[in-house]
């Protein structure tokens, strides 16, 4: 059985977007801290689950070289 390549470009996918999400939320702190601490943590706790959603598909290909199931 040989490896696939999907596996090493997916691991990758996959920390390219958590470093691109964090680079975006980052760029927002600045406003985000201005406001009320419940609205903060909010945001930061909606942020923190969004970035989840990308991942479905994106580990489905990894592992049988499809989108969509």
């Amino acid at each position: 059985m040989t490896p696939s390549w999907r596996k090493p470009a997916g691991m990758f996918a996959i920390l390219t977007l958590i470093l691109v999400w964090v680079v975006l939320i980052a760029s927002f702190a600045e406003a985000i801290g201005a406001l009320a601490w419940p609205l903060q943590a909010a945001i930061y706790l909606i942020a923190g689950i969004i970035w989840i959603a990308p991942l479905k598909p994106l580990l489905r290909w990894m592992e049988t070289g499809r989108w969509s199931a």
